[in-house]
Formats: C-alpha cells, structure tokens, sequence
C-alpha cells in the first residue's frame, strides 16, 4: 500500500481541436502540475500546433486561435518532457477518459505506446462522494470556495484541479483513507464516510 503522503500527483488537463480524438481531435494546448503531499514540485504548459485548422465553435469554447498555434511546438516535440514529468507520478484529470485518451492516441499518432499510469479522475470522485450542484469543475471549484476565474485554458484548469484535489485528499483522509489504492477505489465506490463537498476548504 503506497501512502498518500508519498504519491506524486501529476494535474494535467489538455484543450483539443474537437471533442473526439477517435474522429481526428488533435491537442492544441497542455498543462501539467507535480505535487506531493501538497507541495508543488514542477509545471508546465505550452500551446501546440494540431496541424490542422480549427472551427470556430471550438475556438470560441477555449480561446485558442489558429493564429496562436501556427508557431507553437508539435506534441512530438513535447512527448519527452512530458514522459518525464509523469514518470512515477499518478494522472490526474477532470473528466481523465478524455485527457488521457487524447494523450495515448497522440502518444500512439508519435509511434509510440503511452505508458499504463495509475489515473485518478476528480469527475469520479466527485460524482460518486460528492454533494455538488454539478459536477463541473468550476463549479466544484466555487463550492469549496476556490477562485474559478480563467476556465478552459488549460494550466488555468489545472490550477483548479489541483486545489480541488487536495481538497477532496483532505476529506478522504479525515475518514480513513490513507493510501494512494484505496483512494482509487473511491472513483468506483462511494466511500460511506467521505462527503466531499461539504468539508471547509484548505486555505
């Protein structure tokens, strides 16, 4: 059993061309955040050129333009900053199926394999402990009282996530969860102690 304490947590949270990578969605901008035990250790964010032209409906959800992107860094060129910032580290995402399917398929696109890491979702966490009005993560966010402001652009998010996370850690551990596989089993099983949402936020 691995402690909680000792758990690196990598935040990440991508922005993409479309809502589907299986249809040709492509990652136009990545954020990664390192934590342990609360303290951060490592970010990283940059844009990145899809090699494709995006539609203005998706333009219009993040902000990203074509213009933007044109000079920014293919995901090939980042794949190996990012395998090191994950190395050892458990994913974590809002809604990670589809960060994370993003990442394998563009991983794969590179001719490689995405490496099989541990992934914790805050979605799951929250739908299966939580009390929330919706399980958006900025509306999570506003309910435990943490500034939501910049959604959608993705180190913005992670921001969030990450503070969500800790949050959520906080309630997990007050009730007895106290290592990095239990904690998993939260995604699936609503834990009978843990509440999350109604806890007083971390300063």
């Amino acid at each position: 059993m691995t402690p909680l304490n000792e758990v690196k947590f990598a935040c990440l949270d991508t922005e993409t061309t479309g809502l589907s990578c299986t249809c040709g969605g492509k990652i136009c901008e990545i954020a990664v955040s390192v934590s342990q035990n609360g303290r951060k250790l490592e970010e990283f964010s940059t844009l990145l050129n899809p090699q494709m032209p995006m539609h203005p409906d998706v333009i219009a959800i993040h902000g990203i333009t074509n213009e933007m992107v044109k000079d920014a860094p293919k995901f090939i060129d980042v794949l190996p900053r990012l395998l090191t910032l994950f190395d050892g580290c458990v994913l974590v995402a809002h809604n990670a199926d589809f960060d994370v399917g993003f990442l394998k398929a563009e991983t794969e696109a590179c001719g490689l394999n995405f490496p099989k890491y541990p992934v914790l979702d805050t979605l799951k966490l929250a739908r299966k402990n939580g009390c929330f009005p919706r399980n958006t993560l900025s509306v999570i966010a506003s309910s435990l009282g943490i500034d939501a402001k910049g959604a959608h652009r993705a180190m913005a998010d992670v921001r969030m996530m990450e503070q969500v996370l800790y949050n959520f850690l906080h309630e997990f551990v007050r009730c007895g969860v106290n290592s990095l596989e239990d904690l998993l089993k939260c995604q699936t099983h609503r834990h009978g102690k843990a509440i999350l949402g109604r806890m007083t936020p971390l300063p």
